[in-house]
């Protein structure tokens, strides 16, 4: 116990009776600081004698009850209670509280948080308030939607933070994840958090290269018809790629390495710009039975192509067209002139008669 004397109590003492007096100033109180209760035997004529002997500073905010001059005797039970600071940042908001409670459960039973009974406190409530105050975090429950691989489920969360939130469903992130917004983002209600589960792999497979194809032109050659002189040929490569696949589908597939195995083969075709028959003589002979007989063959339509292998009014097939001389003027019948068709016709004629021809 301290038994120090005060400057005050022993100038009293001194000045009304001396010693005897002085020892009758003694005194045993109960001095209670924040809650925190002591007994206390010191000389002292009023309670500002008791907290000097204690060592005790107030400040210009700190209560003291009885009055720091009110006269204290045997028994006198002396309350401090500290002015602290206390600041509490709801769901991301700062307030700031001056209070001379105890407890932090004390400070936020008086304040107008809603669903405080389930929100979550960054400090046990039960904990004494020091004097330089507290900084206290309060996340109350929050309706959130959380999209996880492409999939949405709502949740009812206190965390804090986007980061708190993940840890309390037990989610955790690869390096290659993706997650929005970021870790240290606030939490707020009816926001979504998005969580792509990313994977990033690498696989090498040999596959086809496709050979390119190179046209020359050939005044031989009737206009859309085409003779390959070299024919290509596919190559082999040896390929590495890096996948990049997002909540189970490739969503990027790049080559990051290539070993050619075979080189393709590139193919060579001519291609044919003849358009006129170039001074080929024109036999119209037997014209009207020709006539007739297209009328039959292809309802007189000297340019249909039925795509069953007879085209033109006569419906020549492609070999009789080319072994009568049908390519001095178009490489299918239906692309030669009714009378370029009656010429081939009469020399179809001159070796076989009409019996080509079921209409004749």
């Amino acid at each position: 116990m301290n038994k120090a004397i005060t400057a005050t109590a022993l100038a009293a003492a001194l000045l009304t009776g001396g010693t005897a007096t002085a020892t009758g100033l003694y005194k045993d109180v109960e001095l209670s600081i924040d809650g925190h209760t002591e007994r206390v035997s010191a000389f002292a004529l009023t309670v500002s004698d008791v907290l000097a002997a204690r060592g005790v500073t107030l400040g210009v905010k700190d209560v003291v009850t009885p009055a720091l001059d009110s006269t204290v005797s045997d028994g006198t039970v002396v309350d401090v209670k500290y002015n602290k600071p206390v600041t509490l940042n709801v769901d991301g908001t700062p307030m700031t509280i001056e209070t001379t409670a105890s407890t932090l459960s004390t400070v936020l039973a008086g304040t107008a948080v809603h669903d405080l009974d389930a929100a979550w406190v960054s400090v046990d409530p039960a904990s004494p308030l020091p004097r330089a105050g507290l900084s206290v975090t309060v996340s109350t429950p929050k309706q959130v939607a959380l999209k996880i691989a492409g999939k949405r489920v709502e949740v009812t969360t206190t965390a804090s933070t986007v980061a708190d939130l993940l840890a309390e469903q037990n989610l955790s992130l690869s390096a290659t994840d993706v997650i929005k917004p970021m870790l240290t983002t606030a939490v707020a209600a009816g926001q979504q958090i998005t969580l792509d589960r990313v994977v990033v792999k690498t696989s090498t497979k040999t596959e086809a290269v496709k050979f390119t194809t190179v046209q020359k032109r050939n005044t031989s050659l009737w206009k859309g018809e085409t003779r390959v002189l070299t024919a290509g040929r596919s190559g082999k490569a040896k390929r590495t790629y890096n996948i990049t696949i997002v909540n189970g589908e490739v969503t990027r597939k790049v080559v990051v390495a290539e070993t050619v195995v075979r080189k393709p083969v590139t193919q060579v075709v001519q291609v044919g710009t003849k358009t006129s028959s170039n001074g080929v003589g024109i036999n119209m002979a037997r014209a009207g039975m020709w006539d007739r007989i297209a009328r039959c063959e292809s309802g007189g339509n000297w340019h249909i192509n039925t795509g069953n292998g007879y085209y033109g009014g006569l419906q020549f097939n492609r070999a009789s067209w080319n072994a009568n001389g049908g390519r001095d003027f178009a490489a299918y019948p239906h692309q030669a002139s009714r009378a370029e068709q009656i010429t081939v016709a009469n020399r179809y004629y001159a070796k076989a008669g009409t019996s080509p021809w079921t209409c004749a």
